[in-house]
């Protein structure tokens, strides 16, 4: 299966942008999906994650507040709501999934996941 990341753009600060992560395979059965960030000359971030069945969500300290995961179980859709983005926020965001069920602690880690999208550029402009 594969996953394909949507929602990126240019916005300016203060504003919102909404990613989008489609699983090719609608009958693929996910446990879990995150997203994470890599921005020109960092590591890669942990952003966000859910445990899909539960719906239980994991935020990295950098978005609490202002960032929102969401998931279709129908469409085999996530999504992740951005607002109140800042400049910091640039970054190339990708999805990630996992058929199994990560315990809580392993969550944020990029190790729980097997599956990986592309990428969607964001840039947040001051």
């Amino acid at each position: 299966v594969q996953l394909q990341a949507s929602g990126g753009g240019l916005v300016q600060t203060g504003g919102s942008l909404r990613l989008s992560c489609a699983a090719s395979d609608r009958t693929f059965s996910i446990g879990g999906m995150a997203w994470f960030r890599q921005a020109p000359g960092k590591e890669r971030e942990f952003v966000a994650a859910i445990r899909w069945r539960e719906r239980n969500t994991y935020y990295g300290d950098s978005v609490k507040g202002r960032f929102t995961i969401s998931r279709d179980n129908v469409k085999m859709t996530g999504s992740l709501q951005m607002s109140s983005l800042k400049p910091e926020d640039t970054a190339v965001y990708y999805c990630a999934a996992t058929q199994s069920r990560p315990i809580v602690s392993a969550m944020p880690r990029e190790d729980s996941y097997n599956y990986w999208g592309q990428g969607t550029q964001v840039t947040v402009s001051s």
